[in-house]
């Protein structure tokens, strides 16, 4: 208020109206506005078609990662294809050779690598996912975009990988005795089972991630052990013949066994049906299910969190 004097007498300012958001509330204000918070989680149905609107996006960042992965390396994309080759060739000395896990396995070089390689895919998926968001908090503080797309951008990149590691696995067991048959078809909706499982748990294992920064070295640990339950290396249906039905049914139901049975089946002709677990497929889908709706739910709640802190 102010005062003006003119010849002894006092003029009064006049007082300013109040204002029309006077006494509204941040959420009256922002509704009035038509404002939202920055950074908000959309619904799961809006959530689901911006994540369709980047698929470009993913494919290509996949497609980079791979690209860059092994660039400082002189046989470059070969470790690809290599890594799984010599881990396949240290447990065929460990429990081939010096084990004896091959009893009750007919083809254990072909049964052997495709464990190898089909366990590799969902363990190399797991490590991406804990990593694909406290890897990668520069990209998500810098551009908008669903988080969800980087555990999965990181599952198709070891999707790629694989892809170009199974002409390898094809050749060895080729190179085995195995003859080609209508079977191996069954290998596509085999990984691709395996593929919405991985991913489910990328997603799960990103949020975990995201907020417990010493996952990335227990991981590993955990990884190992899933690896020894999953009969990787020696037959399930042999060497669980007497064990308390408690234990068979664990082992049978495990998912990575699941999807490493099916792959086995498929290529290998003496890998028959009586070795898989009863329902093998219902598994298989189940699995596939209930890690990728319940691991994208679980991600997506937590949509606001990441890159925060």
């Amino acid at each position: 208020m102010s005062e003006t004097k003119h010849d002894g007498a006092v003029a009064v300012g006049a007082v300013p109206a109040p204002s029309a958001d006077t006494g509204l509330s941040s959420a009256e204000l922002a509704a009035k506005y038509g404002l939202a918070v920055s950074g908000a989680r959309p619904g799961l149905g809006a959530y689901v078609r911006q994540l369709w609107a980047r698929r470009h996006f993913i494919s290509a960042f996949a497609r980079a990662k791979v690209s860059s992965q092994y660039t400082q390396a002189r046989l470059g994309q070969l470790w690809q294809v290599m890594t799984p080759l010599l881990n396949a060739a240290v447990y065929y000395l460990i429990f081939g050779l010096l084990l004896h896990t091959d009893k009750g396995v007919d083809n254990f070089i072909a049964f052997l690598v495709t464990g190898v390689f089909i366990f590799t895919f969902t363990q190399t998926s797991v490590m991406s996912g804990v990593k694909a968001v406290s890897g990668n908090l520069g990209l998500i503080r810098a551009l908008h975009f669903p988080r969800a797309s980087m555990p999965i951008a990181f599952t198709l990149m070891q999707l790629q990988q694989l892809l170009m590691s199974m002409l390898v696995l094809f050749s060895i067991v080729l190179m085995t005795g195995e003859v080609p048959t209508w079977s191996w078809l069954l290998t596509i909706p085999a990984l691709l089972l395996q593929s919405v499982f991985n991913a489910g748990l990328a997603l799960v294992m990103a949020r975990l991630g995201s907020k417990m920064t010493d996952l990335a070295q227990l991981m590993p640990f955990i990884l190992r052990t899933w690896m020894y339950m999953s009969g990787v290396m020696y037959s399930i249906s042999h060497f669980a013949a007497g064990a308390p039905y408690v234990v068979k049914l664990l082992l049978d139901v495990n998912p990575a066994a699941v999807y490493i049975d099916l792959m086995r089946f498929a290529l290998i002709s003496s890998f028959t049906a009586a070795q898989l677990p009863p329902h093998v497929w219902a598994l298989a889908l189940g699995w596939a299910l209930v890690a990728g709706v319940g691991g994208f739910v679980y991600f997506w709640k937590a949509e606001e969190q990441y890159g925060r802190g």
